[in-house]
């Protein structure tokens, strides 16, 4: 156990250089890509969300008809 104790600094070390290695490998998207994904995810977001505001309001109608019905 002390062995591992006492090899933490170099094992930190090490994995802090190794991280740093392969962040130089990886390829950033540009400024146009992040723009695009971005609109995309954006859009997608209001057209879900409008999207189950209206499943959401038919349904709670045609439940409140199904409680009215059985009344």
């Amino acid at each position: 156990m002390l062995e591992k104790l006492a090899s933490a600094p170099a094992r930190l070390k090490s994995f802090y250089f190794d991280v740093k290695r392969e962040l130089r490998k990886v390829t950033w998207p540009g400024r146009n890509e992040v723009y695009g994904t971005t609109a995309v995810v954006l859009i997608s977001v209001f057209f879900f969300g409008f999207y189950l505001f209206f499943v959401d309001v038919i349904l709670s109608n045609l439940v409140d008809r199904v409680f009215e019905y059985f009344r």
